[in-house]
């Protein structure tokens, strides 16, 4: 299993450009090739770096073996997804609109925002709506529920009704950290710099709206990787996003030192090591991009986590707790315990967090 792991890898990398070595893929490898980029959510990124493959093979004169029913399948997945992302452009443009009607600017958050980052933009499998509003989380809910009064609030966003049939969640916070030290501190940094998020505008075809600068992605994206670690997983498309929002950042050298002292001040510094060693190892990431030195232990450790997990986490089988909220709580304490000797401060704050949420969702129901 290390061995076909070590060729998606080299798969991968030669999709994203980091590497021009062809990966030798025997016929009968392909299966566990399809299913590890199912797992992990990078159907047509892969699929990218085998038209690669196909046409490098081809100029030496030799050809790709694969089953053609798999091929012909993962043509077919891959329409899907450009599909999916040719709505998603414009169920962003709609809400972007209608927020901005009803006196709100916005920030789209991942999803399109990174797509654009992509060789292919229309091959990054798509999710949600991640849209960040201005104004006070209380005056954000009101309005929604003003909408949709039966929407469920968190600490950081709000369900809203469905665009076009796609799911999107309102933020008033973009993301948060369950240590209340470093929270704290997070929650200012969003305040401090979401002027400048709201202003920084792209358009796509005829949608415009704004994303998040590629600074701003840096911190705000690793801190919603490690949420989502604690939370239920994460899996190697969170990474190939992280190592996009890096290569495509012309300004590291310029603000490593200042970016450093930030990411040491949100407590980040131990988790960053572990992720540097994962763009490094797995994709392939230069030296003179890493914002940080790399963490071998723990980057070890949480590619275990990627690959066991996947997607968010979704094909975990280390837990048998069912799908009830009992059984969600006790698997969240189970990661706590794996993760607490990495990562003290965030885990041990995790159960205490997740009890002060409780009862906020109670006070915000309404």
């Amino acid at each position: 299993m290390i061995e076909i792991y070590d060729k998606f890898f080299q798969l991968l990398r030669l999709t994203i450009g980091s590497s021009t070595d062809i990966p030798l893929i025997q016929k009968e490898e392909w299966k566990s090739i399809y299913e590890i980029a199912q797992k992990q959510s990078l159907m047509g990124v892969i699929f990218d770096g085998i038209q690669k493959m196909s046409d490098a093979t081809k100029s030496a004169g030799d050809s790709m073996e694969m089953d053609i029913n798999l091929l012909m399948n993962w043509m077919g997945i891959c329409r899907q997804i450009e599909k999916r992302n040719h709505q998603l452009d414009e169920a962003v443009g709609k809400v972007t609109a209608w927020f901005e009607k009803k006196g709100f600017r916005s920030c789209i958050l991942k999803g399109q925002g990174n797509a654009l980052m992509y060789p292919c933009q229309g091959h990054r499998t798509a999710g949600d709506i991640d849209i960040w509003v201005s104004g006070k989380p209380s005056e954000v809910i009101q309005f929604v529920h003003s909408i949709s009064p039966k929407e469920k609030a968190s600490y950081h966003h709000i369900a809203f009704p469905d665009i076009n049939g796609i799911p999107v969640e309102v933020h008033y916070r973009p993301c948060y950290l369950q240590n209340p030290l470093h929270n704290h501190r997070l929650q200012k940094y969003f305040r401090k710099t979401s002027e400048e998020q709201f202003l920084h505008k792209v358009r796509i075809e005829e949608v415009e709206f704004a994303i998040p600068t590629a600074r701003f992605n840096i911190i705000y994206q690793l801190v919603h990787i490690y949420n989502h670690l604690f939370q239920e997983g994460i899996g190697l498309r969170q990474m190939v996003d992280y190592y996009f929002v890096l290569v495509n950042n012309d300004e590291l050298l310029v603000i490593r030192d200042t970016l450093q002292r930030e990411l040491k001040h949100l407590g980040l510094w131990k988790f960053v090591g572990a992720v540097m060693y994962v763009l490094h190892e797995v994709l392939g990431l230069s030296e003179e991009k890493m914002i940080a030195p790399m963490d071998e232990k723990r980057g070890k450790m949480l590619l275990a986590e990627i690959l066991s997990g996947g997607n968010f986490g979704q094909f975990d089988e280390r837990y048998g707790f069912g799908h009830s909220s009992f059984g969600h709580n006790i698997q969240r304490l189970c990661r706590d315990l794996r993760l607490v000797r990495f990562y003290p401060a965030e885990a041990l704050s995790e159960p205490i967090f997740r009890t002060w949420h409780f009862f906020w969702r109670i006070k915000n129901k309404k």
